[in-house]
């Protein structure tokens, strides 16, 4: 017994060194081969269809429903989407829409798939690209099976927002996690939360000013979309820190790493400094309100209200939490804005340009992409 004591316990020690010794319990996963593609999703928020009412109402109907984006209960999210929201503002969005689109459709969405295209050419045979939309098509869900029937070994997820949102990037997050536990099957997923101050992206923002006379204009805006303040606390898992610490916004800390206001306050401060832009030369804004509550400030138009009453005539503005031409910058900004800042008295609102299909954006996201690797 005692002999059969010892050969049980020699076996074990002999495993254990096997194991950990000659056979490191690491091995297997750093040595795991990588057998199919990889994939690379690319989501923007989304655009009508088509420009008309009906497809507008559908566009509207989905994106408001979204719990993350009116983030009230299923019933008063219901009768204020499909009883007020929905069916009265699709008649005035559908006109603007119609200002918007081009011979080709939708700028948001032509320069999507031009970037999709580009980022597969510049990532190379073993990436499968595909572009989604977060609302309407190319849908989340026909861009993954695509993914998926290709039998790609992981899958890395690019929301088009460099800023992160519950709203935004949360919300394609949440949805891919709802398409994929479905399956029997799922990838490695790998996703990307936000690349607000990333160099080489923040540098294209920059040199796409150089080509206006900055010294020109009385003042310059960094416009983003807005979000209820509501939403924003809801995000400080503290408690005590957002709109309740002064100058919340002005750092990034661990506490408000994944502030959407105080990553759009660092990209301003990242293009600032390459721009060598003084404090009293910029204001970070937001655009886009929608309803009666409280939303982050300052509001661009009241800036451009009060620069007008200052007696300024010229305002540059960037869009940076925008990656293509589309409603909130095309017509909002350089339309819409354009005709209120002439009524208080100025002349000019000019837009410095998106990201669009910028080849130098094209190999950020490459580059984003392999670094996830």
């Amino acid at each position: 017994m005692k002999l059969l004591g010892y050969s049980i316990f020699v076996e074990i020690f002999t495993f254990f060194v096997k194991l950990f010794v000659k056979e490191p319990i690491f091995k297997t996963i750093k040595g795991m081969t990588s057998l199919g593609k990889k994939g690379v999703l690319l989501v923007n928020l989304g655009t009508p269809d088509d420009p008309g009412r009906a497809a507008v109402y559908r566009y509207l109907k989905q994106f408001l429903m979204d719990r993350r984006v009116i983030d009230y209960p299923w019933l008063p999210r219901t009768l204020l989407v499909k009883g007020l929201i929905a069916p009265f503002r699709s008649g005035s969005s559908s006109k603007l829409y119609k200002m918007l689109w081009t011979d080709e459709g939708s700028p948001l969405k032509i320069y999507g798939e031009k970037v999709a295209e580009g980022v597969a050419t510049t990532l190379g045979d073993d990436y499968v690209v595909e572009l989604a939309m977060r609302y309407q098509s190319p849908s989340i869900e026909s861009a993954l099976q695509k993914l998926l029937k290709a039998q790609v070994s992981e899958i890395i997820v690019f929301p088009m927002f460099p800023q992160y949102a519950s709203a935004t990037t949360g919300s394609v997050h949440d949805e891919v996690m709802r398409l994929l536990r479905k399956e029997d099957t799922i990838p490695d997923i790998k996703m990307i939360n936000s690349y607000y101050d990333y160099e080489p992206i923040t540098n294209i923002f920059a040199e796409n000013a150089r080509q206006f006379d900055l010294d020109s204009y009385d003042h310059i805006l960094f416009s983003y979309h807005g979000l209820p303040k509501r939403q924003l606390r809801k995000g400080d898992v503290s408690g005590c820190h957002c709109t309740k610490v002064e100058g919340c916004c002005n750092q990034i800390q661990q506490v408000n790493q994944f502030c959407y206001s105080a990553q759009c306050h660092a990209t301003t401060r990242a293009i600032a400094a390459q721009l060598n832009l003084k404090e009293s030369q910029y204001t970070t804004t937001f655009q886009s309100r929608l309803g009666p509550e409280e939303w982050v400030q300052p509001y661009t138009i009241k800036v451009i209200e009060e620069q007008a009453e200052k007696g300024a005539k010229r305002l540059l503005v960037f869009s940076p939490a925008f990656v293509a031409d589309c409603l909130e910058t095309i017509i909002e900004i350089g339309t819409e804005y354009q005709e209120e800042f002439e009524e208080m008295g100025g002349e000019k609102v000019d837009l410095v340009p998106s990201l669009n299909d910028d080849p130098r954006w094209i190999q950020a996201i490459a580059d984003l992409v392999k670094k996830y690797n």
